[in-house]
């Protein structure tokens, strides 16, 4: 039997004053128009509802919205103290070799002096190797192509953020 009722996370997320819905939702993604988005749409059914309207506010993002979105998150090995979300997500290079790290910065930067921003990658579940081995494969892509695979890391990420947002509780 299927329940009917809102789970009471995302009914909490429904609830809240539309300042402190955009505070919450600016924590989960940095772009502007993809939380005002979001906003607009509440009240949410079902958390699958929620997901579906993140990630059709992801596709329609601009250039300018995307770069605004991932600039919301620290290069990969370096989350900003504070930002426990970042650190939880790439706990996988928390505990690499100091050799692994260096890798990844130098890597980091080649990354943002290529395509002008940071390297973003669904790093929940990954390892260092796995992080490192992505960003290498990635830096041979075309802009554009690097672009469009960002917007489909970014709208992994906001899943994750959003989920967390709206677990029971």
């Amino acid at each position: 039997m299927t329940s009917t009722s809102t789970p009471s996370g995302l009914a909490r997320f429904n609830a809240l004053e539309e300042h402190a819905a955009l505070a919450a939702l600016h924590e989960a993604c940095a772009s502007r128009a993809w939380a005002r988005r979001l906003l607009a749409a509440r009240p949410y059914a079902t958390a699958e509802d929620l997901y579906a309207a993140s990630d059709a506010a992801m596709a329609d993002l601009t250039t300018e919205d995307l770069h605004e979105a991932m600039a919301g998150h620290p290069p990969i090995g370096r989350p900003e103290p504070g930002d426990p979300a970042s650190a939880r997500e790439q706990s996988g290079m928390a505990g690499a070799p100091d050799g692994l790290k260096a890798e990844m910065l130098e890597l980091n930067l080649a990354y943002q002096e290529k395509f002008g921003h940071v390297f973003l990658i669904c790093a929940t579940g990954r390892t260092g190797e796995q992080m490192r081995d992505a960003v290498k494969e990635r830096l041979g892509n075309a802009p554009e192509q690097e672009r469009e695979i960002a917007r489909t890391e970014l709208g992994k990420i906001n899943r994750i953020r959003l989920a967390r947002l709206v677990e029971e509780d």
